[in-house]
């Protein structure tokens, strides 16, 4: 999986990678700043996996592409977030 595929990493992936990257930030800057940084995950976020992918505690955010072309789909991902 990575960026432009349309292979999605299944959350427990999305998790390792963002606590891998938030313990590398730790090590680099700090604990402090790195609770404090936003980590985005980039892959394919859709209505059918937003809510999984957000549950995870490492993971802030994602970027949506071509979902939020489609109203239905894009607000799929805006209630995973509530």
């Amino acid at each position: 999986w990575a960026i432009g595929t349309g292979k999605t990493a299944s959350s427990d992936q999305a998790q390792d990678m963002h606590q891998h990257i938030r313990a590398v930030l730790a090590q680099q800057f700090g604990k402090d700043i790195a609770a404090n940084v936003s980590i985005l995950y980039g892959g394919s976020v859709k209505g059918s996996n937003a809510k999984e992918i957000f549950s995870q505690p490492d993971v802030d955010g994602g970027l949506v592409g071509g979902a939020s072309l489609i109203s239905a789909e894009f607000l799929q991902i805006i209630s995973a977030l509530k």
